[in-house]
């Protein structure tokens, strides 16, 4: 079994595939560590053997930031923008969308549930 940066890799997928499990690491950057660590892509991880594995380990960890120190610096981030006050630190603290979706239709995912709120009531007319 593949074990790379805290994730266990699916044994059934192709080696560059598997990579992509790994939060951080896309098509292109999987492609990337496999050719520095002279490994063949089109290879199953469950057919990977130790010293490939130590290879591709020791490239991520050498050039790549993945998992718990990336989600680290992504919240971070977010919370620098909250505390400089920016546009976009205030949608984060509003829970509202960040990048200039439109938030009167759609946008259920980042406000949530609908809360419904009631009409004003209109007074009789006077005569």
């Amino acid at each position: 079994m593949a074990r790379l940066a805290g994730i266990d890799l699916p044994k059934n997928k192709k080696a560059f595939i598997g990579l992509t499990y790994i939060f951080g690491i896309g098509d292109k950057s999987a492609m990337e560590i496999l050719t520095r660590a002279n490994v063949n892509p089109d290879k199953k991880v469950s057919e990977l053997t130790e010293e490939e594995i130590a290879k591709i380990r020791s490239v991520m960890t050498a050039d790549y930031k993945v998992e718990g120190s990336l989600r680290s610096e992504v919240q971070q981030n977010i919370k620098r923008l909250m505390d400089i006050g920016s546009y976009r630190g205030l949608r984060h603290r509003r829970s509202l969308p960040v990048r200039g979706q439109r938030t009167r239709t759609n946008s259920r995912t980042r406000k949530g549930k609908r809360k419904t709120v009631a009409g004003k009531k209109k007074t009789p007319a006077k005569k």
